[in-house]
């Protein structure tokens, strides 16, 4: 685990490296953002953003998603993984938006999580990015960078994850570092190719560290 003072400066040079990290599902108002963080479980950005781009100009409220069958939602959103499954829950969370909510979508992480489909992650995105509430959404990238990092232990579940980082990160910075979090890990701290030689967080990553040194143990065996 580390320390305080080494979590801050790991804080201050994701902050040097993506400066301008925001959430990047295009939406123009929270139930847009709503309906794409749903859409975004177990997908990526750049694919919900393709789909929601033809989406958002067919459905504009809980209303127009509930008036079309639900195999017609299916085809509209058909090249996303797990697509029955996310139409189904989009009809149902606009039929309880409707019917409890007045069509609006609830500024509370707990209401929100009564939604079909929206668990803490998804409630977190959109109480921060459409509401400003603080909040930290761990997705896969925050959990990975998280537990690569030190910030957390590798058995901690996504909560214990979520917890540990609202303990040691400042209240009024939970939400930008959740987004920084996410750009490091999306394009720096990848799962598959880590750009360990060139991070600056290295010295202070103990699966960066166990990285090269399998790499120099490699290197010095081929030769």
């Amino acid at each position: 685990m580390l320390t305080k003072q080494q979590i801050r400066y790991c804080l201050d040079e994701m902050a040097k490296m993506f400066p301008d990290a925001h959430c990047e599902l295009v939406h123009r108002n929270p139930f847009e953002l709503l309906i794409a963080v749903v859409l975004s479980a177990q997908c990526t950005d750049a694919l919900v953003n393709k789909v929601t781009k033809r989406l958002f100009e067919k459905y504009r409220t809980p209303h127009d998603y509930m008036a079309v069958p639900l195999e017609e939602l299916e085809q509209d959103i058909r090249s996303i993984g797990l697509y029955r499954n996310k139409a189904r829950n989009i009809q149902k969370l606009c039929a309880m938006l409707m019917d409890k909510y007045n069509g609006e979508v609830p500024r509370d992480r707990d209401e929100l999580m009564k939604l079909p489909g929206v668990g803490r992650k998804t409630a977190n995105v959109v109480v921060s990015v459409a509401f400003g509430v603080p909040a930290i959404a761990v997705d896969t990238h925050v959990e990975r960078v998280s537990k690569r990092l030190g910030f957390c232990r590798w058995d901690d579940s996504v909560l214990e994850v979520e917890k540990t980082l609202m303990n040691i990160i400042p209240k009024e910075e939970w939400s930008i570092t959740h987004h920084r979090m996410i750009f490091f890990g999306r394009y720096h701290c990848k799962a598959q190719s880590p750009q360990c030689p060139s991070c600056p967080l290295l010295p202070l990553c103990r699966e960066g560290k166990k990285r090269m040194r399998k790499r120099e143990e490699k290197a010095a065996n081929q030769k």
